[in-house]
């Protein structure tokens, strides 16, 4: 969830390991039913710092006149091709359907991105979505049904 939100696998890690500190530190003495909701609330609750944070630095960044570009050079391991793969055409396939799906979770609102992720991808009920965005369960259903409604749209025929 932190890596589509961000779109940076370390960034992400940082959010979870973070978020998993606040976690144990306040909510540890909880019965272990009510963690699931709990520990994705204080996690949303980090990427949505993490936006804000990000949205000031970039301002300050343009106001000093730098760039958001990176300049680290790409891993020459990660560019290497995995022989392991049995057949080549169907991991192309799933890999262009792959970034087509985390493109299109990335540009949903971040209320969907939530809900579509929590319900589908975590496996939590309503009521333990509710209990995690910290809203109805009418408002995940309304929330949830949204982005479906939206990935549906996008991913129909149009990622190839």
């Amino acid at each position: 969830m932190a890596e589509i939100a961000t779109g940076d696998r370390d960034e992400a890690l940082d959010l979870v390991q973070d978020a998993m500190l606040r976690f144990v530190r306040h909510y540890g003495a909880r019965e272990a039913g009510e963690w699931g909701p709990l520990f994705y609330r204080v996690l949303q609750n980090r990427i949505r710092d993490w936006f804000r944070y990000t949205r000031v630095r970039s301002r300050w960044l343009r106001w000093f006149g730098r760039g958001s570009g990176d300049d680290e050079a790409e891993d020459p391991i990660e560019a290497v091709p995995d022989t392991t793969t049995p057949n080549p055409g169907e991991q192309v396939a799933q890999d262009q359907f792959g970034r087509a799906l985390r493109q299109a979770l990335h540009e949903l609102p971040p209320r969907q991105q939530q809900a579509f992720l929590l319900r589908a991808w975590e496996g939590l009920d309503v009521a333990q979505t509710a209990r995690a965005m910290g809203c109805s369960e009418g408002s995940v259903k309304t929330h949830y049904s949204r982005a479906i409604h939206a990935l549906r749209g996008r991913l129909e025929g149009g990622w190839q």
